[in-house]
């Protein structure tokens, strides 16, 4: 507004210097065939829109002329005084309010949907008082608002959760086992005793064995009984197949600490999946990659490999996270420098190991 305001009144003072050097019979005539044009444009336009800049030229210029010469144009004096209560008003209004009730802030927002995604038993009031008993103020009916506004419904779900749900929910208790054979360089047939739980997904070698009698398989029951007794998340289900290896004595172990031995169908290694996938990713990664020399050498490919799964490699069942490390989430990094790495190896650099060093 300011540079253009400069540059019309520039020109208006070089149009005055000019007509005040000219002759007064031409500035006359020229004055007449202004006033004509302007009572032209008068009858074609009812009311001339002004820039701003316009507006401070011709009220500059008018204070050059007499009173009685202002009636001929159409910038009166009340005209003026408009342009000025116009910018007091201008100058002095604040922005109006926001009518009504304040806005909801989108954290709130964000943790009513996920309250309501993650509790599906939950209506709005009890998303509601969840959220007062962490001091979150907010009314009912806004709670009913945001779920209704993003689709969920306020009410409580009255079905049952779904298979995934529920899945998750019985993991807590579940634990898989199941034999499989390693050869030697000799040829000699290894039997190892594997355990999974199915919720941490933490592994087990409960033994290595080249006869895997009665005796012996109770005997690795009874170890690990031993060992869950100490963990606050008990057992309550152990799957297995219809191995022979597992016999009366072996379910008598798990019967006592009321763990319920659950048989898989016959012919259907899918009943027992978990177990049977991560038979086969200790063969993919390790022991199809190395030649074991006998039954120490396999305990302790084993145990260095299962050291690694449960104590680094991720899981995507667990969110990249490692079975051992559920409750450590690492901090993020913004700026990552590739010196900063480093590498353990495993197994003779079978396997590696990478972490960020400070």
């Amino acid at each position: 507004m300011i540079p253009s305001f400069l540059y019309r009144a520039f020109c208006r003072v070089l149009q005055l210097i000019r007509l005040i050097c000219r002759g007064n019979v031409e500035l006359a005539v020229e004055v007449v065939m202004l006033r004509h044009e302007v009572a032209v444009l008068r009858r074609q336009i009812h009311r001339p829109m002004l820039e701003p800049a316009n507006r401070a030229v011709l009220a500059g210029l008018a204070r050059l002329l007499p009173r009685r010469r202002l009636g001929h144009f159409f910038v009166q004096p009340a005209t003026l005084l408009r342009w000025h209560r116009d910018l007091v008003t201008k100058h002095w209004t604040y922005p109006p309010s926001r009518p009504g009730r304040p806005g909801i802030a989108k954290g709130t927002t964000a943790l009513v949907i996920r309250l309501a995604e993650e509790n599906p038993g939950w209506g709005y009031r009890r998303v509601h008082g969840e959220m007062a008993t962490m001091g979150i103020t907010i009314a009912p009916s806004s709670v009913w608002a945001i779920l209704k506004r993003h689709g969920i419904e306020p009410s409580p779900r009255r079905s049952g959760p779904t298979w995934a749900g529920f899945l998750s929910t019985q993991a807590k208790g579940l634990m898989a086992c199941d034999f499989f054979h390693v050869d030697t360089v000799l040829l000699r047939r290894l039997y190892v005793l594997a355990f999974i739980h199915h919720d941490t997904r933490r592994v087990r070698i409960l033994g290595v064995t080249a006869k895997p009698v009665a005796a012996w398989v109770t005997q690795r029951a009874r170890n690990l009984s031993m060992e869950l007794a100490d963990h606050v998340n008990a057992v309550k289900f152990l799957i297995r197949d219809r191995d022979t290896k597992f016999t009366s004595s072996f379910d008598a172990v798990f019967a006592a600490d009321g763990v319920r031995v659950i048989r898989t169908p016959v012919r259907a290694p899918r009943a027992n999946a978990i177990c049977e996938r991560v038979i086969g990713t200790l063969r993919r990664e390790c022991l199809d990659k190395v030649l074991i020399l006998g039954r120490r050498h396999l305990e302790a490919v084993l145990a260095e490999y299962v050291e690694h799964y449960n104590a680094h490699r991720p899981h995507r069942s667990l969110d990249q996270r490692a079975p051992s490390t559920l409750d450590a989430t690492p901090a993020p990094i913004d700026d990552i420098d590739p010196a900063r790495v480093r590498r353990t190896d495993r197994l003779g650099g079978l396997i590696h190991e990478y972490r960020m060093v400070a």
